[in-house]
């Protein structure tokens, strides 16, 4: 089985990282084959919406995003993790998203209507990492994923959030947290309903 893991952070070593690094593990230790993508190392430029997918299914930018278009389709399981930046995950990984219009094209164009009620290419989970404790502080990122994994023909099994986790490392002190994050990607290749 292979999984992926997308991390959103543009720093490197934080705690969205630390939070998927277990995950990652977990998933490992379950079998799976497990890759990794860091957004902040890729040159991605944002969606023109010139619609240049629209009939074709595929994007006419030519940049980074072309490789990663693959290891989205070809992933079973996917990871998200990122840290929110005002209620919202980072640009960088918003752009990885919003350039995954290009899939979303391609299910429109492979599938009816009705066969887009079903999701055949495998589950996506996101972790959500935030400094205060807004109520509210995940909900955009969380219909942000659904979407997302949408457009890959996945659904979209939920995940993990965290408030109150601001400075960087700081995840380390909740012990409880990053079990959590092992035993979803274990249990996320295991078929277990997290």
């Amino acid at each position: 089985m292979k999984v992926l893991g997308i991390y959103g952070s543009p720093r490197p070593g934080g705690n969205s990282d630390l939070l998927l690094d277990r995950a990652l593990e977990g998933a490992n230790a379950a079998g799976a084959e497990v890759e990794r993508i860091y957004v902040r190392d890729l040159k991605i430029s944002g969606c023109l919406e010139c619609g240049g997918c629209d009939e074709t299914g595929a994007c006419v930018i030519a940049d980074e995003m072309e490789a990663v278009y693959p290891r989205l389709r070809e992933a079973e399981i996917i990871f998200m993790a990122a840290p929110m930046f005002f209620y919202g995950v980072p640009a960088q990984l918003k752009a990885l998203v919003d350039r995954s219009q290009a899939l979303w094209s391609g299910r429109r164009l492979e599938k009816t209507l009705e066969q887009r009620q079903r999701y055949d290419h495998g589950r996506g989970y996101f972790i959500g990492v935030g400094a205060t404790r807004g109520k509210t502080l995940f909900d955009g990122s969380k219909m942000m994923a659904k979407y997302f994994y949408e457009a890959l023909d996945k659904s979209y099994a939920g995940g993990l959030f965290y408030t109150a986790v601001e400075k960087k490392g700081h995840i380390r002190d909740h012990a409880q947290a990053l079990q959590e994050a092992y035993d979803l990607g274990r249990k996320a290749v295991l078929g277990v309903r997290p």
